[in-house]
Order: structure tokens, then sequence, then C-alpha cells
């Protein structure tokens, strides 16, 4: 393979979509946290989370955040699958909503709110 193959060989790879993923899971693995604390803390906001009356409020906190999970991942995907993104930045960005939802999950930090 010559180096101008190689170079245009690289050149079409792009991270974008794998920068997608990563973003869509910080976000909601951190929205998990959010919607957690919320319910155990707002009683509107935990009859709202009542989607499945025998596990009460767990089955909305999940559900929602799984959906809005799913929904940022395709939106990101769609926007960036042909794109090179700085990785660097939004892995930072993703591993720090990760490190703030086991935070904010841990229950006298939960508390607090």
């Amino acid at each position: 393979m010559s180096p101008q193959d190689q170079a245009s060989s690289t050149a079409d790879l792009t991270n974008g979509a794998g920068a997608a993923a990563l973003l869509a899971a910080g976000v909601g693995s951190f929205l998990l946290a959010v919607f957690a604390i919320a319910a155990d803390h707002a009683t509107s906001i935990k009859n709202l989370m009542i989607f499945y009356k025998p596990t009460g409020p767990l089955s909305g906190v999940t559900t929602s955040a799984i959906v809005i999970w799913l929904a940022v991942w395709a939106i990101l995907h769609m926007r960036w699958r042909k794109r090179t993104v700085m990785l660097g930045s939004i892995a930072t960005i993703a591993l720090a909503l990760l490190a703030l939802s086991l935070v904010f999950t841990f229950p006298p930090v939960g508390d607090l709110f």
C-alpha cells in the first residue's frame, strides 16, 4: 500500500458514531441519577414516574432515562456519523457525567438535594 493510499484510507475513518455513543451514555447515566433524586424528593414527580405499580417510581425513572439516552444517541449519531470530532473532549465530558451520576446516586449525597 502506498503512502497516498494509507492517507486516503485514514482520512475516510471517522469517530463521530463512537463519540455519539460515549456522550449519550454519559447523558443517560446522569439523567438516571437526576430522575432518581427527583422521584425520591418530590411527591408529584414520584407519582408521575409510576409506570408499573409493583415497582413504583423506579419503573418510570429507568424507562425515562433509557428513552432519553436512546434519543440522544440517535440524534448525535445522525449528526456526527460521518464526522471526525474531538473525541478526547467528548470522552472527558462523558466520564464527568458518569462520575457525577455515581456520586449523586450515593445515598448521603442524594439526600442533600
